[in-house]
């Protein structure tokens, strides 16, 4: 869907009051920092910490307010911009420097106020600059086209591999047999159609659930004091709004939390904040494990960074409050980035529904704000408002250097899931790769909705799982208990390539998890999507079991344990400086060409650099294993018999008739079979094969256990054979039903034939171990020491002798003891 608009660039310059110099008009001054929220109301003028300027609107449109430093000294500095009639806030922007960007809808001749306010640091100048950009109708569609969510059939990887190269903005919410898909208009209809999958209509139309879901939500905040949240919030928030709390938490808890910006700024030039949580928070190398939860890769999905966020406020009430939240705390660092991508969901926070499809086009961005990629013709104007809509951007989750450029990924600028031009092409990739590569990042969430999942690597199921599968699994299972979701590798879904844990997990060997909040929606009514799956409250699927609360602290007590990680000791004097490093090039997968062809896969080189600083004495150094898992090897387990023997399977005498409830019964054809189990055989998997002679005759193939479940499936169109596959299967008796999917005259269809077959499992494979170079270094950067050290998961190794020795021995060369 392409936005119904273009846009012209009109400058609007404020001005103070007649007989000031002109070259000082844009400048904003206080005397004196006063830390409080620069969007909650307009501010008397005079009001200390606070400057203001009075415009007038000079366009239908966009309006622009930007503060940057007005000398050398950065400070902090915060701006709004308010409705001078009814004093309601219309854009604001409340980072942790004076680097901000509040952008917002006003109307030609919107009388304005825009406010400074000085929140902290010493500087008592900043630059303002405003800008109206006018959205000039390119045309407009007689009718308005409705947004559908659709289920997609997708019994195969195949069928799901092709969905998601369609272009076609496909979801996280699937199963075996389908996934969901967002239908933005009739070019999209238009393309499913022509791909030949069958699909369902899910619903009918998202834009008017996204207006009633608005309206749910404002009467949920009216009526509701406060929340079960740990926060007590009843509505989502603003981008405004979560840096301000971030802040205010950081100001408020000065021993327990420190605010930060990420490194690198977005394409619009937002900064990235987040916090840090820890008992000695200002001690960033005390060596304990590092747990890094993060939301709002994908603009869309509200909820995520919410999740993330009430988070935070439950490790900083719980350390008061509770003493189990209290000891995790005080053995772990725990950092918090709510958005990840702030361009991205700004736009879709701010794009008001209002049944207006172009509008509701930007509700449904999910991609950054990068242009470069794009047409010329669809990279003009802003991000909030250009002829590309939604489509223009990068999938950040998409990004990652882990298998790049395969299945999983779309290769075109327009695709929602869009994976750059390069593997960490984009700034908000790189902010999460700068922390993991010099953390010692042991475990790692990333949240996105609205599947109900909790996905671990591998993303493509060709890479088999790492030989860490059984314990990883564990974990995984341990969280999905608590939440009522679904445990699975990502694969499971469908391949993806260049998402954060599988870059991640497998360049490091910390813990990496996407959970999938569930709801109904991106991001479905507050009570329902944040504050009943948070809790575990109904109707939440983890309602009564904890819900993601208690995930969470599942995932925290992961990165406390010992043995989930690996554990450096020794002794050094106080202030000696010990640094682990690391730097290795990994393949990404061939890479995925426009034309179906494929290159040799890209090198990435990654760079691990970690820090530790000694108080004198024993230490303990948390780190993640040596050995990296994609070196590692793969799971797998060693036959312990012969595969079972397959046989032929032939149609049964006479055809099935016409099935009028198909699909929601199933009943066709059936022969049953029995899968045997050791010690007479071990079977890694079964393949139930059918085969027929033409396309105009389509079978579809599902197969139960014995109570009744439906464990496998295949279901395509256009083809003339099927075939179902169960990994590992348990031993026991088995159904295959074949259905006549088009409910064809039983005497126009071809009659079937086939086999099932067993295979044995895969044997695991082990890589080389990996080491990595650690160094001493004295108080005055002296070097006392270098090792290689090799680490375990589990696993506690001494390295006291690489500063001890190493130490003694440079007080004897200095008084002459060592020649």
């Amino acid at each position: 869907m392409l936005a119904a608009s273009v846009v012209a660039l009109a400058a609007a310059f404020v001005t103070l009051p007649a007989g000031t110099a002109g070259a000082a008009q844009n400048i904003l001054r206080a005397d004196k920092s006063v830390p409080r929220s620069c969007f909650a109301k307009v501010l008397p003028k005079g009001t200390p910490g606070t400057d203001r300027r009075e415009l007038k609107s000079t366009v239908d449109g966009l309006v622009q307010a930007r503060l940057k430093p007005a000398s050398g000294t950065e400070g902090d500095w915060d701006v709004a911009v308010f409705d001078k009639a009814t004093g309601a806030v219309v854009a604001a922007s409340a980072a942790l420097r004076t680097r901000e960007l509040a952008e917002s809808f006003v109307k030609k001749d919107q009388e304005l106020i825009v406010q400074g306010c000085r929140y902290g640091g010493s500087a008592d100048r900043a630059q303002l600059g405003v800008d109206f950009l006018a959205l000039t109708p390119q045309g407009t569609p007689t009718t308005v086209q409705k947004a559908q969510l659709v289920r997609v059939e997708t019994p195969t990887r195949a069928d799901k591999n092709k969905l998601t190269a369609s272009g076609l903005d496909v979801t996280e919410k699937g199963d075996a047999t389908g996934v969901e898909v967002v239908l933005a208009d009739d070019a999209d209809r238009q393309t499913l159609k022509n791909t030949g999958f069958k699909s369902k209509v899910i619903e009918a139309d998202l834009s008017a659930k996204s207006v009633q879901d608005a309206k749910t939500d404002r009467q949920y905040a009216a009526t509701t004091a406060a929340s079960a949240l740990p926060s007590g919030r009843t509505s989502y928030r603003h981008l405004y709004d979560y840096n301000y709390e971030l802040k205010e938490l950081a100001r408020k808890n000065p021993g327990l939390v420190s605010a930060f910006t990420m490194p690198e700024s977005t394409w619009e030039g937002r900064d990235v904040v987040g916090i840090e949580i820890a008992s000695d928070v200002k001690n960033l190398t005390d060596g304990k494990p590092v747990n890094f939860t993060m939301g709002v890769h994908h603009a869309r999905e509200w909820p995520a960074g919410e999740h993330v966020m009430e988070w935070a406020y439950e490790l900083i009430n719980g350390y008061a409050h509770d003493p189990a939240i209290r000891s995790l705390v005080g053995k772990t660092r725990n950092i918090v980035v709510p958005i990840i991508n702030p361009d991205g969901f700004e736009i879709s926070r701010e794009a008001e529904p209002k049944g207006d499809f172009t509008r509701f086009d930007y509700e449904m961005k999910r991609k950054n704000c990068n242009v470069n990629d794009s047409p010329a013709q669809y990279s003009t104007g802003v991000c909030k408002a250009n002829p590309a809509g939604r489509l223009r951007g990068t999938d950040p989750n998409r990004n990652y250097a882990g298998f790049w450029g395969g299945n999983g990924a779309e290769i075109a600028w327009s695709g929602d899931t869009f994976r750059g031009s390069a593997p960490f092409s984009e700034p908000e990739v790189r902010n999460v790769r700068s922390i993991v590569s010099s953390r010692q990042v042991t475990n790692l969430m990333t949240m996105h909705t609205v599947a109900a999942l909790v996905l671990r690597p591998p993303g493509v199921a060709d890479v088999r799982p790492p030989l860490e599968e059984p314990a990883y699994k564990a974990l995984g299972d341990k969280m999905a208990s608590r939440n009522g979701y679904t445990s699975e590798p990502s694969w499971a879904l469908y391949d993806t390539t260049g998402t954060t844990e599988d870059w991640s997990y497998w360049a490091t060997g910390g813990w990496g998890f996407t959970i999938e909040v569930g709801g109904n929606g991106f991001h479905g009514p507050y009570a329902d999507s944040v504050v009943a799956e948070y809790e575990g409250l109904a109707p939440a699927a983890g309602a009564g079991k904890g819900g993601n609360r208690q995930a969470f602290l599942d995932q925290l007590g992961s990165a406390a344990d010992p043995q989930q990680h690996s554990t450096l000791i020794g002794s050094a004097p106080k202030g000696y400086q010990l640094k682990l490093h690391k730097t290795f090039q990994t393949p990404t997968s061939p890479v995925i060409q426009a034309d179906g062809s494929t290159k040799p896969p890209i090198y990435v080189t990654d760079d691990l650099n970690s820090k530790f600083t000694t108080t004198g004495g024993r230490f303990a150094w948390s780190v993640n294993p040596s050995t990296r898992p994609y070196v590692a090897g793969r799971y797998g387990r060693d036959p312990q018999g012969p595969a079972q023997q397959g046989f032929a399977v032939t149609n049964p005498a006479g055809v099935p008739p016409i099935n009028q409830n198909y699909p929601a019964d199933p009943a066709g054809d059936s022969f049953t079979f029995h899968v045997n189990g050791l010690p007479q055989v071990d079977n890694g998997k079964f393949s139930v094969n059918i085969n027929w002679a033409s396309t105009a005759t389509d079978w579809d193939l599902f197969i139960y256990d014995a109570a009744g479940n439906l464990v496998s499936s295949s279901a395509n169109g256009g083809t003339t054979s099927e075939h179902a596959v169960l990994f590992d299967p348990p031993a026991g008796d088995y159904k295959a039903v074949v259905v006549n999917y088009d409910q064809a005259d039983p005497a126009t269809v071809d009659d079937w034939s086939g086999d099932v077959s067993f295979a044995s499992p895969i044997p695991p494979t082990y890589g080389p171990k990996e080491a990595y170079q650690l160094t001493c270094t004295s108080p005055k950067g002296q070097l006392v020491g270098v090792a290689d050290v090799y680490a375990d998961r589990g696993q506690t190794v001494d390295v006291g002798e690489v500063c001890t020795r190493s130490a003694h021995a440079q007080k004897q060369r200095a008084s002459g003891g060592v020649r």
